[in-house]
């Protein structure tokens, strides 16, 4: 008999293509209360003469309407089934094949400190969240 029990972690998180800015939350669960403490928490990042758009996939917790969307944070929805038009998929691939795939941890604590590990990790190699996630169609765009 082996168990078939999973616990998960899911990392929030945005970031400016071209730049190495961005911000991450590690929460227990994937849903409309987890996506409003993300939007709570990242809208106090922002300095007050700034207002950023969010690029988002179509999951139900990123377009709920029980979501209180803080007046300095605009939600754009992507295509549905375009996930590669949106930046940050490559920070996810690269997350997972070099620091969080084949692992087993012992429990919901190491999971979130993998992932906090893993994060922290590539926060700090100077360029690497620029290069993964500066699609040049973007940078074309951006002020």
């Amino acid at each position: 008999m082996c168990d078939k029990r999973f616990t998960f972690a899911y990392i929030f998180a945005v970031v400016e293509p071209g730049s190495d800015n961005a911000f991450a939350l590690v929460l227990p669960q994937a849903d409309t209360e987890a996506m409003q403490q993300f939007l709570d928490g990242f809208a106090q990042t922002i300095a007050a003469d700034e207002h950023v758009v969010i690029v988002l996939d179509q999951a139900g917790w990123h377009r709920s309407s029980k979501l209180r969307i803080p007046a300095n944070i605009t939600l754009v929805a992507l295509p549905p089934y375009a996930p590669e038009l949106n930046p940050v998929e490559r920070l996810w691939l690269h997350l997972k094949e070099r620091f969080l795939s084949h692992r087993l941890l012992a429990d919901y604590e190491a999971i979130v400190d993998a992932a906090c590990e893993a994060w922290n990790r590539v926060v700090a190699e100077t360029g690497r969240i620029a290069s993964l996630c500066s699609y040049p169609w973007i940078i074309a765009v951006k002020p």
